[in-house]
């Protein structure tokens, strides 16, 4: 009776699934807000008048959302934990991953940027702002790095065997930080709800496509999890 296959194998075979699952409601999101589908501008109106409205009567809300959004789930924070995984797998002599780690977080941030200035989306204007952002709206550069950089470490974590109360509590701050990282940019109304969406997607389809090519190129030999443990 055949074996089952290695863990590694398995998770191998779910990236292009992932990708196929994630590329779908990306393209059509993108094709709606190209094409300026009125129900979908009307709901993102809708909820961005809503959010708006509270935020400008929750002030105490509004700062703590400005506080995570401007240092917490910052990009820039989001590429500087990555530039620590990345010199502690060189510490580790794992030059490929390293070299993948970081070539996937700036392959993340060149279609959020190609992106934003393809689709040239406005971001809502208010007499009453309670932040500004800079750039197009389309998709949120907030949402999308978060979401590559929460999937890589997840992904670290599996590679690396991490045991199941890491992975759990890995799992939750990745949850929390994309959820929150989203619903911060539209309670501020520096972002429509579907450029939130869309990052997320985005995101997603990045870390699959990335996974994908890393199981493809990577030598076996050169792999944490194809290297026998003592």
């Amino acid at each position: 009776m055949p074996s089952a296959p290695p863990a590694a194998t398995r998770r191998a075979t779910r990236a292009p699934r992932a990708a196929l699952f994630l590329a779908v409601p990306s393209v059509l999101l993108l094709v709606l807000v190209a094409a300026e589908w009125r129900p979908l501008v009307g709901l993102d109106d809708d909820i961005a008048r809503t959010t708006h409205r509270w935020a400008v009567g929750h002030a105490g809300l509004t700062r703590t959302a400005r506080v995570l959004t401007d240092w917490v789930w910052d990009p820039w924070t989001m590429r500087a934990l990555v530039t620590v995984v990345v010199l502690w797998l060189v510490t580790r002599r794992a030059w490929w991953l390293a070299g993948w780690l970081a070539a996937t977080t700036l392959v993340g941030t060149l279609v959020q940027q190609g992106m934003k200035a393809a689709v040239g989306r406005e971001r809502p204007e208010w007499p009453d702002p309670v932040d500004s952002a800079h750039f197009a709206a389309f998709p949120s550069g907030h949402a999308m790095t978060a979401t590559v950089v929460c999937l890589l470490m997840l992904w670290l974590l599996r590679l690396y065997g991490a045991g199941a109360l890491v992975w759990c509590a890995g799992l939750v701050v990745a949850v929390v930080s994309v959820v929150g990282v989203g619903f911060t940019r539209v309670w501020l109304g520096v972002h429509w709800a579907s450029d939130v969406v869309e990052g997320m997607l985005l995101g997603g389809l990045t870390v699959a496509v990335a996974v994908m090519a890393y199981e493809r190129f990577v030598p076996g030999e050169q792999r944490p999890d194809r290297v026998p443990r003592p």
